[in-house]
């Protein structure tokens, strides 16, 4: 896919530690084969000056996610797989559990299970072939 100066993307981090997770940004230019510059919209440069700007690869992005449809509010589904915005990005994880507004979320990266807020909360869309695709529910597997 190709991308112009100021579209919504959101960058793919393959680093260990952090895969499977996505940074919001926004396309500043396109330069020669493959690679882009961006603008993250929630990374700070090292010393926290303002966004932090670098060159990522074509791979390694996608268009931001549309938001659910309809207007009513999204309802999760136990073993559901969501995204989760935690430390400055989006995290794939599976619904397990619901206590009150409570929703407990399980990542499979770090066999971690965690408490969200619906507002931290979106369902989870692979960008395939391109096209949005909710992946089916599927039961979860803990690993011992």
């Amino acid at each position: 896919m190709e991308y112009k100066r100021g579209d919504r993307v959101e960058v793919i981090d393959s680093e260990e530690g952090f895969e499977g997770s996505y940074y919001g940004a926004v396309i500043v230019t396109k330069l020669n084969g493959d690679e882009y510059i961006v603008t993250y919209d929630t990374l700070l440069k090292e010393d926290l000056s303002g966004p932090l700007r670098e060159v990522v690869e074509a791979d390694n992005l996608r268009p931001k996610p549309p938001p659910p449809e309809g207007d009513q509010p999204t309802r999760y589904r136990l073993y559901q797989s969501v995204d989760v915005f935690h430390n400055d990005g989006w995290w794939v994880g599976r619904i397990i559990g619901k206590i009150g507004s409570v929703y407990n979320v399980f990542f499979d990266s770090t066999q971690e299970e965690l408490p969200y807020g619906v507002e931290a909360l979106r369902i989870h869309q692979d960008w395939v072939d391109g096209t949005w695709v909710t992946p089916a529910v599927k039961k979860l597997e803990i690993k011992s």
